[in-house]
């Protein structure tokens, strides 16, 4: 029997909680260790006191059947998602910032001219074609860094990318066979390397991943710190994510990373705990050597990569700088299969012999941070029971909790309500109610078909590599995602009209049907996220705002860029401008003169394609990929993400264009 709540007392918790919160959000900054406290202490009781109260009274009599164990199984997925929640609050109380260690260790690099280490660049590569490596391979060859070998890593033996190798002066590896994937691709790189130009440091870049300028400047100095094996860097990407893409909101929505990237990793480097992520890092050869090479016995090299060093005593250090760009999943599949093998990845980490849950050569720490980590993939189901919990209820009558709303307004909406302010704080603006939640929902669906199967087969199943490059021109529905989606939304509808139409409406029924209408704008955005949108453009383009000249039948006028790709430009037009079709030169900065063609013109701007010859295309690749600017939202804009939102469910109309 629930007790009854002082309508008095609620209002004025609710009000205290709104009070508080609001105040924190807009008065504390979440760079200082004792807001972060004093924020997460606050939401860390809040979201307490709602686990002590669903334990003690929200679930049934363990007697009643099915009931019973839906009720206990939905509030199992539940309190693994609060203490992952909890556990997170406690890892970003601390937080490291590399970057004045960076600062010192390149004015030290550069004061020292040659006199530095070498480095070699490895990048793997799979199957990707020459339009993605050209990119990462340009980029790596023009580091600013004395000494620098570049090795392409090739796993699928293609002649012509040996013949380009050479024809780019970079060293090309092959091996006979796929054996441990990308693992044993970097491991033959290792070996094939020590006999040629055995640098003592070693920058891995998968083959998407073009590095910025200074990328070793910024990362050589932390090798410093005694004990630090691996310097990570965080992964950026220059295109939207399928979830930013589908929902319309490449500027107003970050990529579901950056929460862990940004926000997350620096906390775990204050911990010493920060790990590998599989591109963009540096490594010591000497340690990699001293375990064995890259370990093979997961589908997720990085992050055991990070554990088997820590046996040893080695550290990660996180350094948060954007110091390479790189592609992000294309397609929702794509993406949904990306999150399933990391998933798998963590689980047969976790079960190995080595690993850091079942050795002996690990700290408690090390064991409490990736048990940590697992919670993350362990939680996902809870996100579709929350959708599938009403169902349930309108159909069979089986509650997940039960509860009146009054209980709930008292103990579940303050706990909300406090990390609905804490969240967008402590991660500076990189989550959003509905889009976080959108994204998890998702990816959910396979994280949860892995774990079940992994239950029963952890270990050999092929590695799958992301798939990059495709053609991206049509409308893809991907109807066997979106149909789950589908049919729970016209379940939910048809439910909650039934009830409202043929029951007294009481307590139950009024906390079912907030519960649904939830569930049905989740369900909604779901399935736009799953109608993958066409990706016209080639090339993505980036902000340019130059000044330039073009010359055109022997006219030479001035203007500015408005932004450029690989393969174009807009332009401001002038007074007098040529026709579609028409070929001209544009001046670009750092390039010289680069023949284009006329696209397409409009009040506002001229648009041409380049014509270059191939020196001309690398020069536009090192102007534009080894200094990237963003293109991509880094935060929420959630006024703009809530009104595309709508309109992509037809909500609204289009703005014209």
């Amino acid at each position: 029997m629930n007790p009854l709540v002082d309508s008095a007392l609620l209002l004025q918790f609710l009000a205290l909680t709104l009070v508080f919160g609001a105040g924190m959000a807009h008065f504390a900054h979440s760079q200082r260790a004792l807001d972060r406290l004093v924020f997460g202490i606050f939401a860390g009781i809040l979201l307490l006191r709602y686990a002590l109260w669903r334990t003690t009274q929200t679930l049934p009599d363990a007697h009643q059947g099915f009931a019973s164990v839906w009720s206990y199984v939905f509030y199992a997925f539940e309190m693994v998602s609060i203490v992952y929640t909890l556990a997170t609050i406690v890892v970003m109380v601390r937080r490291r910032d590399s970057r004045p260690f960076a600062d010192a260790g390149e004015a030290r690099l550069r004061a020292a001219g040659r006199n530095v280490p070498a480095v070699d660049v490895f990048i793997a590569t799979y199957n990707e074609d020459l339009q993605i490596l050209e990119k990462t391979i340009v980029a790596a060859k023009a580091i600013d860094y004395p000494h620098v070998n570049v090795w392409v890593l090739d796993d699928t033996r293609r002649d012509w990318l040996r013949d380009y190798c050479a024809r780019m002066g970079v060293h090309y590896a092959r091996r006979p066979d796929n054996r441990h994937a990308k693992a044993g691709n970097m491991n033959n790189g290792l070996k094939l390397s020590a006999r040629q130009t055995n640098a003592p440091y070693i920058l891995v870049l998968d083959a998407d991943f073009a590095p910025q300028k200074n990328i070793l400047y910024r990362v050589m100095g932390l090798f410093q710190e005694p004990n630090v094996a691996l310097v990570q860097t965080p992964q950026f990407y220059y295109n939207a994510d399928p979830i930013q893409h589908n929902l319309g909101a490449t500027d107003s929505w970050v990529d579901e990373q950056r929460v862990f990237f940004d926000v997350f990793q620096p906390s775990r480097d204050a911990w010493n705990s920060a790990f590998c992520v599989g591109t963009s890092f540096v490594i010591s050869r000497k340690a990699i050597t001293e375990v064995g090479g890259f370990p093979t016995d997961s589908v997720c090299e990085d992050i055991h990569t990070t554990y088997v060093l820590r046996k040893r005593g080695y550290i990660t250090r996180w350094l948060n700088e954007r110091l390479s760009v790189g592609l992000s999943a294309e397609g929702l599949i794509e993406y949904i299969n990306q999150r399933g093998r990391w998933c798998l990845g963590t689980m047969q980490v976790a079960l190995l012999k080595n690993g850091p849950l079942r050795d002996a050569g690990y700290h408690l720490a090390d064991r409490l941070h990736y048990i940590h980590g697992m919670l993350h993939w362990i939680g996902k189901p809870f996100l579709l029971l929350m959708l599938i919990a009403p169902v349930l209820y309108w159909y069979f009558g089986v509650a997940a909790f039960y509860t009146t709303p009054e209980q709930f307004m008292f103990y579940g909406l303050p706990a909300l309500i406090g990390f609905w302010f804490y969240g967008p704080w402590i991660t500076d603006r990189k989550t959003l109610p509905i889009f976080t939640e959108v994204t998890q929902l998702v990816a959910s669906y396979a994280v949860t078909r892995t774990m079940i199967s992994a239950c029963f087969r952890p270990f050999g199943r092929p590695f799958k590599v992301t798939a990059k490059g495709l053609d991206r021109s049509k409308v893809v529905i991907h109807w066997k995602l979106a149909s789950f989606f589908i049919v729970l939304m016209l379940c939910l509808m048809a439910g909650a009209v039934n009830a409202v139409m043929s029951a007294e409406i009481n307590g139950s029924i009024v906390f079912n049907l907030a519960w649904t209408l939830i569930a049905l704008v989740l369900d909604l955005a779901a399935i736009i996220a799953c109608v993958d949108l066409p990706r016209p453009r080639q090339e993505e383009r980036f902000p340019f705002t130059h000044a330039t000249r073009w010359r055109y039948r022997g006219r030479l006028q001035a203007s500015q860029f408005i932004d450029i790709s690989l393969s174009g430009a807009a332009i401001r037009r002038p007074p007098i401008a040529p026709t579609p079709g028409d070929a001209l030169e544009v001046s670009v900065p750092d390039v010289g003169w680069v023949p284009a063609r006329v696209t397409r013109i409009d009040q506002r701007r001229l648009c041409v394609q380049f014509e270059p010859d191939e020196a001309t295309r690398h020069r536009l690749i090192r102007l534009i990929f080894c200094q990237t600017p963003h293109n991509i939202a880094i935060k929420a804009r959630p006024l703009r993400a809530f009104a595309q939102l709508l309109r992509m469910a037809g909500v609204t109309a289009s703005p014209p264009r």
